[in-house]
């Protein structure tokens, strides 16, 4: 069912916002344009605070579910997930709406307005944000996109069940350091292919509510100030019947920062007048002036507060009430049913980049386990970013604890601080490697917890790191903590390295000395308990990498270069550590007997193909169905272009059905107009990527089936 399809419904939505709309002053209208907006009690509009977030789990305002950090969901593929995890998301926010309000409780982070998913594309490692994102793949952020907004706004034809936001429009990926005064200079070509496609899937599909803008500037021109994405583009050719929220202060940079307006009032001037509906600032309150100097028209004002009004309207806040949402008690928060979906959800998301036959691990057997490392018993490294505060947190160390049974010893030592030289301002460098060493002694397997958290990888503002606003200056671990492993190694027992990091890092040495490599992510609240079930084998790892892994060799281009040539799978020449969509579990699959529903493809056509999934190993386990197209004309390296994860049990076949629609052929010109010209379309099945790599790392060539379709 798709999202509020009754158009009288939605024109007597607006009708209801516009007649609202002209019974205010122009200083009443003027309030509702900003993030706070106050009360207007002779209109009986309460007072509405826009700024909420639900990335993973409602964020900042008290007890919810922490669901992994989005770059975690990405990795187990799975569009499904998605839309639970939205309308598990969504429902908290209800619950906590409703007795909020019941309290008289209208502050920020408390109301229906969700300013999530992040679409942008995580388009460099170096980004500090692209944690929040769902990788690298435009193809992939659109599905998993999508389906989370629609989790999110839920299916009800008369209410949204939370109002989701696309951000931020719309090529923002860093770096952060200067994002006040950026401007990412974009081709067409790279605009159309890579930083738009989820932006306009998250409108045109899931019927987003809310679009934010970016902070930095587009080929010269401001992002919350650009009417040729926010009129022409947004509402013209998609046809978005929502509202735009600026970022934070992003109104700011108008003058401050990119030098475009001379002063506040000019710079909310710029922004109203290019269609920017709520300022999440505080420079919308200049537009009185404006309005009384011309600079801003009485028309334009009164269609941003409709389109505010119209959302509120929608959400069953604003005149008539939305009683089956009202009705969500409190008690739905952190229930058990969210306890068992949080944990179902953690146990998709980790990778298996590399096992020796280490794992899975005998929590049985009479053994020493060593655990080490900055991320084994940290909190901050389960959860990413704009959390929540979960009930109960489940670290590396706790969940291996937990998993063996008693004739298993479990020894701890934190090894070194994250990123500094010493866990204590008054100790020696290195503090902590004594005990390292004392507890690999003694132990016959050490697991090694290393990477980042959210403190040196994040948004500017909010990580205090020694680099300096979030970004990553190369992708190597931190302070001490290769001299921690290769201190470990020296022991000669199996290590097993597991990284906590919202990123791609440069792994080469783990891949060369460990035994396994794990890549853990930011796995939310209960992360540690899902790693142990994973490492122990009481589960199956079943995620793919949404990022590539380069190699400390690699070549990544200038961060500040926004072309896309040499960044991520699609373009890339070099040979990646460990490619996109890569990873390994603890049984096989395999895919064959490809068939395409027709033999030539025609242009407009879409094309249905059928595969036989087999799970060839011993136990049960999923794994997703990958495939690539490369089009005549089109990126590098082939493109994904549809997923399906399915789970089998031990030699159980399933004979699966895959289509795709005709735009999945597309390629780009230059000047960003689609393609879909005459010549050999190549289409890849199978369960990774089609490149030389994944080969290699899964042992198997081709690594996928090939099938070619001619298109006259």
């Amino acid at each position: 069912m798709e999202l509020l399809t009754n158009p009288q419904k939605l024109a007597a939505y607006r009708e209801q916002a516009a007649a609202l709309t002209a019974q205010m002053t122009l200083e009443e209208k003027v309030s509702q344009t900003l993030y706070n907006a106050p009360a207007i009690p002779r209109l009986g509009i309460p007072a509405y605070n826009w700024w909420n977030e639900a990335l993973h789990g409602i964020a900042r305002a008290g007890t919810a579910t922490v669901f992994p950090q989005a770059i975690a969901m990405a990795a187990a593929f799975d569009e499904e997930m998605m839309e639970k995890v939205g309308e598990a998301v969504s429902t908290e926010a209800r619950a906590k709406y409703n007795a909020q309000c019941a309290a008289g409780d209208r502050d920020i982070y408390k109301g229906l307005t969700c300013w999530a998913p992040n679409v942008n594309i995580f388009r460099d490692p170096r980004w500090g944000r692209g944690h929040e994102t769902y990788g690298e793949d435009p193809y992939l952020t659109s599905r998993l996109a999508v389906r989370f907004i629609q989790g999110m706004q839920g299916h009800d034809p008369d209410h949204l069940r939370t109002a989701a936001c696309a951000k931020h429009f719309a090529v923002h990926s860093g770096p952060e350091a200067v994002r006040h005064s950026f401007n990412a200079e974009v081709s067409a070509k790279d605009m159309a292919e890579t930083y738009l496609p989820p932006f306009r899937a998250c409108v045109q599909e899931a019927k987003v509510e809310i679009v934010m803008g970016a902070y930095n500037r587009l080929n010269g021109v401001p992002c919350c100030g650009n009417p040729e994405l926010l009129e022409n583009l947004l509402r013209g050719e998609w046809a978005f019947d929502g509202h735009v929220t600026s970022d934070f202060y992003a109104i700011k940079d108008f003058h401050e920062g990119h030098g475009v307006t001379a002063d506040e009032e000019d710079s909310a001037a710029l922004a109203m007048n290019s269609g920017c509906d709520l300022d999440a600032g505080r420079f919308y309150k200049h537009l009185v002036d404006a309005v009384h100097r011309g600079k801003v028209s009485q028309q334009r004002l009164d269609e941003a507060v409709t389109n505010l009004l119209a959302t509120r309207i929608r959400l069953g806040i604003l005149g008539e009430h939305a009683e089956n949402f009202d009705e969500i008690p409190y008690t739905v928060v952190d229930s058990p049913e969210m306890v068992a979906l949080n944990r179902a959800v953690s146990l998709q998301c980790p990778v298996l980049l590399k096992n020796d036959g280490i794992l899975p691990l005998d929590p049985a057997k009479k053994q020493t386990l060593a655990v080490i490392g900055p991320n084994a018993n940290s909190r901050a490294a389960l959860v990413g970013n704009y959390e929540g505060t979960a009930s109960r947190y489940v670290t590396v160390l706790e969940g291996i604890q937990d998993a063996v049974g008693p004739d298993t010893r479990v020894l701890y030592a934190q090894g070194c601080h994250l990123y500094k030289d010493r866990t204590s301002g008054l100790a020696q460098a290195d503090d902590r490697i004594s005990e390292t060493k004392a507890v690999c002694a003694a132990a016959d397997v050490i697991v090694a917890v290393v990477g980042l958290d959210a403190t040196i990888e994040g948004e500017e503002g909010d990580a205090g790191n020694e680099y300096g606003s979030g970004d990553k200056p190369n992708l190597h671990l931190p302070g001490l903590q290769q001299h921690l492993l290769e201190t470990a190694a020296s022991f000669g027992k199996p290590l097993i390295v597991i990284t906590l990091a919202g990123s791609a890092l440069a792994l080469d040495w783990a891949e060369e000395h460990a035994a396994a490599v794990v890549h853990g992510s930011y796995p939310g609240a209960l992360g540690g308990w899902a790693l142990a079930q994973l490492i122990f084998g009481f589960s199956d790892f079943s995620g793919r990498l949404p990022v590539t892994f380069y190699s400390a060799q690699n070549h990544l281009p200038s961060f500040e270069d926004y072309a896309m040539q040499g960044r991520t799978y699609r373009f890339m020449q070099e040979k990646p550590l460990y490619p996109f969509g890569y990873g390994l579990g603890y049984t096989s699959f395999s895919c064959r007997e490809l068939a395409a529903d027709r033999a030539v493809l025609h242009p407009g056509e879409d094309l249905t193909l059928s595969v036989t999934l087999q799970n060839t190993g011993r136990r049960t386990g999923s794994t997703v169905v990958q495939v690539y197209v490369r089009a005549p004309g089109g990126t590098p390296n082939a493109q994904l272009k549809k997923i399906r994860r399915a789970t089998l049990c031990a030699d159980e076949a399933q004979r699966l059905t895959l289509h795709l629609p005709p735009e999945a052929f597309d390629w780009f010109a230059v000047d960003g107009t689609p393609q879909r010209t005459a010549g050999l379309y190549t289409i890849y099945v199978g369960l990774s990527q089609p490149d030389e790599r994944s080969a290699e790392l899964l042992q198997q060539r081709p690594c996928a089936l090939c099938l070619e379709m001619f298109l006259p």
